[in-house]
């Protein structure tokens, strides 16, 4: 067993040896790793449900929520103490003392328990993982936040878990996963000067913009990693999200063994020791502590563990994606959608104004980032009419850049210094982009309303770019990129080798019978929102998500603001009409909402579920659904039918133009045509009625025995403290 001190990680050796002969990609032989409960020759592949035990599991506001939810269990004793790490970084700003009896309350729980804890101003929870070696190449690291995707970088597999899945693994150890589908990118070239990590992840985002990812793990590949430095990757692991992907790993080479290895002697640097010209004192004084988790020990496990933890040559993948990086100029994406991605060329002719730019968030704001800005700003100005917000990924950052001058630089030329955190990444404390706004910023996410009002529009770029904009006043590339050593083409070139069909969670055909209990039938009027991606910050939004005394009625209140602010009293004008009256057990009354594909992308935040449920919605229907968003509805209750037949016919029928995107043909956001559906989601059929009397049914997958089981016992919460009370029994 590896050992590596009291905070090291015991139970699960670091680095085992693989004696299976089913080829597995370097993901599935991590999953395996971390895998409890398999049977014996079990060889896990993609599409198996597990049961995984985790490296470390890492909340951070959230942390009071899944407190609450860990006493509702009535567990008393978090079962590994080393398995949690507590990360305060999203509301840092605010200074109100009820957000401080919060963090002071998670602090206590924290130390009552003995659990990692790193206060507000510390830094970004995904970046102080990395930076304290939490994350580490080939473990297993899960967050109850949508970016931990970003652990891929430096080679480990981070992927998104939810509060209540948090509460789960502090009581029991373990959680449930099904393993994403694998996605194969392999990068080709080399990226030309000037061009970024960050303009890779906003060009795989605008070209391959057809769900291609969705809920995937994608492997990175091919030459063209050579070129990426580790923050590269790790600023393109973290958009993976924003791809629609669960995961995103990179190999680990000669440039994550570098890393490490000047990690380590950095590290080193930070300890006392005594300088002496006499060898004999030398030797007699004891060598400094290491670090628990990034030391020599560690890393020299991690050089021989290379051949091992690599992808079999004949490992199975879902599709290959191709991407020539020697093809690509800077990008920039938007606004207010990751899926549009424009070379910075042809937007800069348009000099698109700016009054906001930022350099913030675990994205981009590590050093090689805050260098990148400061090279822009030196001996310059911040634009008049132009506000330019800073904040580096974490406390240590900002040191090492104040050390280099780089942070001085930034302050010079005029920019606003904010703690390290997320703030207005997340759309928290002062520098939102107000109605009418354009901001332009370093960070992962656009969408409509996060970083502001949702009449505001929003760019993502590379810190250069963001820089250069700040101080011209409008969305431009910096003086020192010259267009004459970019490559002279107006997109990059991608291709696609190969695709295969995949099923989703909870939507397996077969058949399957209802437990008792579960209605045989959900019923209702049915409410269509014709748009693809409605992501958690258009169904709840982010201002509300860490106001944890938000009641279920109020969530029902503000539920779809972002979205169609009348959403919500349409939704109980609807509810008060219905009959109060009971059709019986087996039948489960409300309204059904019905949207279009990738339903639920975006963060992680389970209000987006609680919200559609106390609102009366018990069932959605979608195209297809974000997979953070689906594990949040498995978990709270909240049925979820992918039915892209139903979604193809209300969208011809409904949709402006026949297509999602712009709202019913009469411009109203959500359409409430006097349809009903009956949905027998056990049998996998879907009734739907329309005015004119007609009549249509579809076929659509069957509810699992396990989905039903979590559905009755009230979410994974109900189903956890029901094991609990059998244990105790």
């Amino acid at each position: 067993m590896f050992r590596y001190s009291a905070r090291r990680s015991r139970g699960v050796k670091l680095f085992a040896t693989q004696t299976t002969k089913i080829p597995q990609t370097v993901i599935e032989k991590v999953v395996q790793k971390y895998a409890v409960g398999l049977p014996a020759g079990k060889v896990v592949k993609a599409g198996d449900y597990v049961m995984i035990r985790p490296e470390h599991v890492m909340t951070h506001d959230n942390t009071g929520p899944v407190i609450s939810k860990f006493n509702g269990l009535g567990a008393t004793k978090v079962y590994s103490t080393r398995q949690p790490v507590f990360t305060l970084d999203h509301d840092v700003q605010n200074k109100s003392p009820k957000n401080l009896a919060k963090y002071a309350s998670i602090e206590q729980f924290a130390r009552k328990h003995g659990i990692d804890f790193y206060p507000a101003g510390r830094g970004i929870g995904h970046q102080i993982l990395i930076e304290e070696g939490y994350a580490f190449p080939y473990t297993l690291t899960v967050a109850s936040d949508s970016h931990s995707n970003m652990y891929g970088g430096i080679g480990g597999v981070g992927t998104p878990i939810v509060r209540t899945d948090a509460a789960a693994l502090w009581a029991t150890g373990q959680t449930w996963w099904q393993v994403p589908r694998m996605v194969k990118v392999e990068l080709r070239g080399k990226l030309a000067p000037g061009v970024t990590g960050k303009d890779v992840i906003v060009a795989l985002c605008g070209s391959f913009n057809k769900d291609e990812v969705l809920n995937a793990a994608i492997e990175f590949t091919g030459e063209g990693v050579k070129c990426l430095s580790v923050d590269d990757r790790l600023t393109i692991s973290n958009m993976t999200t924003e791809w629609g992907a669960l995961v995103g790993v990179f190999p680990v080479d000669e440039a994550t063994l570098d890393w490490y290895d000047r990690a380590v002697k950095e590290l080193e640097l930070r300890t006392f020791s005594i300088p002496s010209s006499d060898p004999s004192l030398a030797t007699s004084i004891p060598p400094p502590p290491e670090h628990p988790r990034i030391n020599r020990e560690r890393l020299s496990e991690l050089k021989t563990a290379i051949s091992t933890y690599s992808s079999d040559p004949t490992a199975q993948y879902s599709s290959h994606l191709i991407f020539d990086l020697s093809t690509l100029v800077p990008h920039v994406s938007g606004p207010n959608s990751v899926k549009i991605s424009t070379p910075l060329p042809e937007l800069e002719s348009s000099k698109v104004a700016i009054q906001k730019a930022y350099l913030v968030s675990c994205t981009n704001s590590r050093v090689s980032d805050i260098a990148a800005a400061a090279d822009v700003l030196k001996h310059r100005k911040i634009a008049p009419g132009v506000e330019f917000y800073i904040a580096a990924a974490s406390s240590v950052v900002q040191r090492e850049a104040e050390e280099l001058g780089h942070w001085d630089t930034l302050i010079s030329a005029g920019a606003k210094v904010l703690p390290a955190g997320c703030g207005p990444c997340i759309g928290l404390g002062v520098g939102l982009l107000e109605e009418g706004e354009t901001g332009i910023s370093a960070t992962n996410r656009n969408y409509k309303g996060r970083m502001g009002h949702p009449k505001a529009q929003a760019y993502l770029a590379s810190p250069a770019v963001v820089a250069a904009s700040a101080v011209k006043g409008y969305i431009c590339g910096p003086d020192s990129l010259d267009p004459n050593t970019l490559p002279k083409t107006d997109r990059p070139t991608f291709s696609i080798l190969n695709t295969e069909s995949t099923s989703s969670v909870g939507s397996s055909a077969g058949v399957e019978f209802p437990l008792p209990g579960f209605p045989s039938t959900f019923r209702g009027p049915l409410l269509f929102a014709p748009q693809d991606n409605l992501n958690t910050d258009g169904i709840y939004p982010g201002k509300y998500t860490y106001q944890d005394d938000i009641t279920l009625e109020k969530q029902a209140e503000v539920v779809m603001e972002n979205y169609d602010p009348p959403f919500a009293a349409l939704v109980a004008s609807i509810r008060s009409n219905q009959s109060s009256s009971s059709s019986g057990t087996d039948t489960k009354e409300g309204v059904i909402l019905v949207s279009g594909y990738n339903f639920g992308t975006g963060s992680s935040r389970e209000q987006a579920v609680t919200a559609l449920k106390a609102a009366g919605i018990p069932l959605v229907v979608a195209g297809s659904f974000g997979d953070i968003f689906k594990r949040n509805a498995i978990n709270n209750g909240l049925v979820c039918i992918e039915s892209p037949e139903l979604v193809k016919d209300l969208t011809e029928a409904y949709a402006k133009d026949g297509k999602r995107g712009a709202g019913g043909k009469d411009g109203e956001l959500t359409v409430n045509k006097g349809l009903n559906v009956s949905v027998k989601a056990v049998e996998g059929v879907v009734e739907t009625t329309y005015p004119d009397g007609g009549f249509k049914t579809y076929k659509v997958g069957v509810l699992g025995p396990s989905v039903q089981e979590l559905w009755l016992c009230g979410g994974l919460e109900g189903f956890v403290l029901k094991s609990i009370q059998q244990q105790a029994a």
